[in-house]
């Protein structure tokens, strides 16, 4: 197998895919959010954030793991959360200190992983980010969901209830990554 069919697999692929499909989410949104807008950016988030599930099976399925792939998949993830939360914030259905708490830990997170790769140790992301992913995914979904298509009261603030647990797991597993690597960022540097 050349170098560059390595680089261009499906994996890959679906991971580019999730950053057009954030910059799409951005463009709908902007829009007046009407019935059929609201249900148009859900559907592209819920496709984007389907995406990271479907890479990951690909990837492992056949064997198609890149350096390029293990870069990617977590900025795609980052970028589509990070479009959802602060386009959500002008809408009034998120407030902005949530979107601010759980994008400074993305950062944080993102900037431990990066001294962790310097040092030699890569870090893979733990059932408890992945339960963090998970969950933001359905809370910012619930919260683009358009109001009225199903009979569901309180759909919106059911949505901020789940994006606030999702709060606590997003701090929770950030202090998780430092305590797992504390040894790393303690060293004395030589």
């Amino acid at each position: 197998m050349n170098r560059s069919s390595k680089i261009v697999n499906l994996p890959n692929l679906i991971t580019g895919s999730r950053f057009i499909l954030s910059g799409c989410l951005m463009l709908l949104l902007l829009l007046e959010q009407t019935r059929d807008m609201a249900l148009i950016s859900w559907l592209v988030f819920s496709i984007a954030a389907g995406s990271d599930w479907i890479d990951g099976y690909f990837a492992r399925k056949y064997k198609a793991v890149t350096v390029l792939g293990q870069l990617m998949d977590p900025l795609a993830d980052k970028v589509l959360v990070t479009t959802a939360l602060i386009m959500l914030i002008p809408t009034g259905k998120l407030p902005a200190w949530v979107a601010l708490i759980i994008l400074c830990r993305e950062i944080v997170v993102t900037g431990l992983r990066g001294v962790a790769s310097s040092s030699g140790v890569v870090v893979a992301a733990s059932s408890l980010g992945k339960w963090k992913s998970t969950i933001q995914y359905i809370g910012l979904g619930t919260l683009i969901f358009p109001l009225g298509v199903l009979p569901i009261p309180y759909l919106h603030q059911i949505g901020l209830a789940i994006l606030y647990v999702a709060l606590v797991l997003t701090v929770w597993s950030g202090v998780d990554y430092f305590y797992k690597l504390r040894r790393i960022f303690l060293e004395e540097a030589q």
